[in-house]
């Protein structure tokens, strides 16, 4: 694919705003560098991959570009957006939408499957503070959903290893998000829109430049965006959580904690009003009061959006060999989502159950709280305001009468979340349905004699009120980089000059997670002590990179770079090496080849946090639904709320991750109108610091337990040890998870390798208009995995719970002609397992339509549908919400409408 169209010029070098980190972290490659040879007479460019300037638009390693032009076109609202749709990015992640997740507000990408801490996220070449919540309650991510559109010029995509020119965290590959650095006049763009159902959304968008004099000139944007939040029961097929003939949701209901069975509490029919007047008796009981509509009642699928942001950038020309520069982007964000509503359940803090001295049995009280009792479902929606802030600024020149370039720069960045939890049960809820505590028995279980009309009559909100209250969290994480960076010819080979690039950096980054105090107060119901944690990381780094032009058809490429992080008194360091070989045999083919060496820094969350306690919103228990014979749709401990302990805790020790890359490739462009690209890709990584997730180990356990698994390998040992339960012969609740342990640790390693298609043809003439046709594809060949050295591997490709995609495709066709163009782009989705795990969910396509029309040389408007076939997947197997969370959205068909003003 072309980067760059080559072209001749005859002005001076023209820097780039991305040199100055051009070493720090993405150098000259973040900007399109372009300089004129004066032998050859040919513009040279750089893309992110290489800190070094060359007059062939493409290198060693694949690099994507996606243009801003391509985003609007494409359908696309901001970076995420844009990115979540390569090919290239196979594995699956949970995003602001997927429902109960850490960092609900947040969106990532996981390149080749590897997670998202394994893709290096630039803006302008710089690093940018992490989001101040670990992404799955593990690692550290960036969040590209707060990077607006409106001042995104391109971003470039380098899917290899690149640790040698950009340190940790680029084992998977590179994203550079380069903002804009001039504008076309001053722009004013109006955007609207919505769902089939909900969800409505606008957007304005402000561009614009100043050249305040033939030095200094000024680019400036901002964006106000919004969007209404679409509620589970917006959509018909999931407004129901037994619409399938599952078990629906207990709301209240009184049991005998020794035997499970379900004992009077009067009926239900004082309760028959709530859930929108579908609660009634469930079962072979008249006092198990249920509804389907418990759960999607209080999910959203899409979160309230707020969205503010601002970006300046400024230049000064001191003369023609120095620059200064200084850009600063600020985005405000206010989101509110909501993923259950309140529940009770007896002394939940202790063993669940108390003695009745009425009725002289241990007993197991329950209740679910309905949105007519707290003032509708939005009176506990969690809020969050994120502040985030990006400054840059330094001078950057040239060297006179040589060919050397410099640039000294300074970054900056921090981002503030905080959190407001509200709906959350006092301690004072058990006394509230229980009356007061009437001493402990021989067992040491409490003693209470309960009215059982507080169970079947609907609290007030005012009763609610005097149970409940909420909860503040404060989060931030910031980053600091100085960086010196020099680039310039050396000496001569025959075929031209070898160029070098250097590069010193000096970093500080840190981050504190703030919980609320009360948590720590013993104030809320069936909550565990929230320790405040964080820590700051130093970081140096030296570099280098070298450009060999060996022959006029073979040039080689060699760079190299130390890194050392520190923690106190505590040190790690790396050296990482890179090579790559570009093989010209005609100007129309390209042979590329590239090998290299990266590494990771245990990610700051990992080392960092404190001993935490607490239990997940919902577990799925395959064991005991496994021993009870119940298949998982139907199973009463799938999806149980509120689900198992856990304690969590940091671990310092960590060692750094290791990867290893290498490629081959050919590029192939037989003429102008026509390149096409294929390359094979391979990384390993040793060392991995993983967190395995909860629902991965109690999957486990139940695959060794029945002897599907070997029972003595170190997967299974691990898995079992680090899930304890009640006794068999326990009172209540025998074989019950009572706590899991997701301490992390060094893994032995894990092997992915794929091969990446694209094609990029245009074609056309002044009757029929031009076309642009485009298509991207990538297949995962292998992926392997293995948690100790003394395990053999495992084929994640066949792990009916592994739910990345194993290919992706989409083809886009833009037609423009005269006044008038439209994209028309498709997705292609593979094969991914059905929510049991008995089979295959087939590929599923989907279709975005855009189109444009240029009403003057100033005003332009268009219509955008993304979904235009209204598909949503369908997966039943597991049970509600009926489609696959994590790997599609529930939206269905959005259409916008978009007018566009230059002035």
């Amino acid at each position: 694919m072309k980067i760059f169209l080559l072209k001749k010029r005859t002005d001076i070098y023209g820097y780039t705003a991305s040199v100055l980190l051009l070493f720090a972290l993405v150098p000259q490659n973040t900007y399109a560098e372009e300089s004129k040879n004066k032998d050859t007479n040919v513009t040279y460019v750089t893309v992110t991959g290489s800190r070094i300037s060359k007059a062939e638009k493409d290198g060693v390693s694949p690099v994507t570009v996606i243009k801003a032009s391509d985003i609007e076109n494409q359908g696309f609202s901001n970076a995420y957006e844009a990115l979540n749709n390569l090919s290239q990015n196979t594995g699956v992640t949970t995003g602001s939408d997927a429902g109960n997740t850490y960092t609900p507000t947040a969106n990532t990408i996981s390149l080749k499957g590897l997670g998202p801490n394994h893709t290096l996220v630039l803006v302008n070449g710089h690093r940018i503070a992490d989001y101040p919540t670990a992404y799955d309650g593990a690692v550290n991510f960036v969040n590209l959903a707060n990077i607006p559109s409106a001042i995104i010029d391109r971003i470039e995509i380098l899917s290899s290893g690149a640790s040698a020119i950009y340190g940790s965290d680029a084992i998977a590959g590179v994203v550079n998000i380069i903002l804009k650095k001039t504008t076309d006049g001053t722009q004013v763009n109006f955007k609207a829109g919505s769902t089939i159902r909900a969800g409505e959304n606008g957007r304005f968008q402000l561009t614009g430049s100043k050249d305040w004099n033939e030095k200094f000139n000024t680019v400036y944007a901002v964006e106000i965006s919004g969007r209404e939040p679409i509620w589970a029961s917006d959509r018909p097929f999931m407004a129901d959580a037994s619409a399938l003939g599952e078990n629906k949701r207990n709301i209240a209901g009184r049991k005998n904690a020794t035997t499970g069975k379900y004992i009077s509490m009067g009926g239900c029919n004082g309760l028959s009003g709530l859930f929108n007047g579908s609660v009634t008796s469930y079962g072979k009981s008249i006092d198990n009061c249920a509804t389907g509509l418990a759960q999607p009642s209080y999910w959203t699928i899409q979160t309230k959006n707020r969205s503010q942001n601002l970006y300046v950038a400024n230049n000064y020309d001191f003369n023609q060999n120095l620059e200064f520069y200084a850009d600063g982007l600020v985005g405000l964000s206010q989101l509110e989502n909501n993923t259950r509503g309140p529940a009770w359940t007896s002394l939940a803090s202790e063993k669940s159950y108390f003695y009745n001295k009425n009725s002289g049995l241990y007993e197991t009280w329950s209740r679910r709280i309905a949105p007519e009792e707290i003032g509708g479902r939005n009176a506990i929606n969690s809020k969050w305001n994120d502040i985030s802030a990006n400054i840059n600024l330094g001078l950057r020149g040239t060297i006179e009468d040589t060919s050397w370039k410099y640039e000294a720069g300074y970054t900056g960045s921090i981002y503030t979340s905080e959190i407001k939890r509200k709906g959350r049960l006092l301690r004072n809820v058990d006394t509230y349905f229980l009356g007061p505590e009437l001493g402990r028995d021989s067992n040491n279980i409490p003693i209470y004699a309960p009215d059982t009309s507080k169970l079947n009559t609907p609290l007030t909100v005012s009763d609610f009120e005097s149970i409940s209250g909420s909860t503040t969290e404060k989060d931030k994480s910031w980053s600091q980089t100085l960086s010196f960076s020099a680039t310039g010819d050396i000496f001569k080979l025959p075929a031209g000059n070898a160029k070098l690039a250097l590069i010193a950096e000096l970093g500080r980054q840190g981050f504190t997670i703030k919980p609320d105090a009360t948590l720590n107060s013993n104030t809320f119901y069936n909550t565990s002590a929230q320790t405040q944690y964080g820590g700051i990381r130093d970081r140096q780094a030296l570099g280098g990179e070298l450009y060999l032009p060996l022959l006029k058809s073979l040039s080689g490429t060699v760079s190299g770079r130390y890194d050392r992080y520190t923690v106190a008194d505590n040190s790690i360091s790396k050296f990482t090496f890179g090579s790559g070989l570009e093989f010209r045999p005609v100007s129309t083919l390209l042979l590329r080849t590239n090998y290299a060496t990266s590494f990771r820094a245990p990610d700051m969350n990992y080392v960092f946090l404190q001993k935490q306690r607490g239990y997940y919103s919902s577990t799925t228990d395959y064991l005991r639904c496994e021993q009870s014979g119940q298949p998982l749709s139907k199973c009463d401990y799938a999806n149980a709320s509120p689900g198992a302990n856990y304690t969590l805790t940091g671990n310092p020790t960590l060692k750094p991750e290791n990867g290893s890359s290498y490629g081959a490739g050919i590029v192939w462009s037989p003429k102008k109108t026509v390149d096409l690209s294929l390359d094979y890709w391979n990384v390993k990584i040793t060392n991995l610091v993983t967190n395995l997730s909860a629902d991965k180990l109690l999957k486990n356990e139940a695959d060794c337990q029945a002897g599907r698994s070997d029972i003595s390998s170190a997967q299974c040992q691990d898995a079992i040890s680090r899930i304890q339960r009640n006794p068999s012969n326990a009172l209540v609740n025998p074989g019950a998870i009572n706590n899991i342990n997701v301490q992390p640790i060094n893994a032995a390693s894990t092997q992915v390798s794929g091969i990446d298609l694209t094609t990029k043809w245009r074609f056309g003439n002044a009757d029929f208009g031009q076309f642009i046709w485009a298509v991207n594809y990538s297949y995962v060949l292998s992926n392997k995995y293995k948690q100790s050295s003394s395990d053999d591997f495992t084929n994640s490709l066949k792990d009916m719970t592994n739910t990345d995609w194993r290919d992706r495709f989409n083809t886009s066709l833009t037609w423009s002609k005269d006044k008038f163009t439209s994209t028309v782009l498709v997705n292609r989705f593979g094969k991914i397992p059905n929510g049991d795990g008995s089979s295959y969910l087939k590929p599923t396509f989907t279709v975005n339509l855009s189109a444009g029309y240029k009403v003057s040389d100033n005003l332009s408007a268009s219509i955008i549908v993304n979904n235009l076939f209204n598909e949503i997947k369908r997966d039943d197997t597991a049970g509600w919400p009926y489609y696959p969370v994590s790997n599609y959205s529930a939206y269905g068909r959005q259409a916008w409408l978009e007018v566009n003003y230059k002035f």
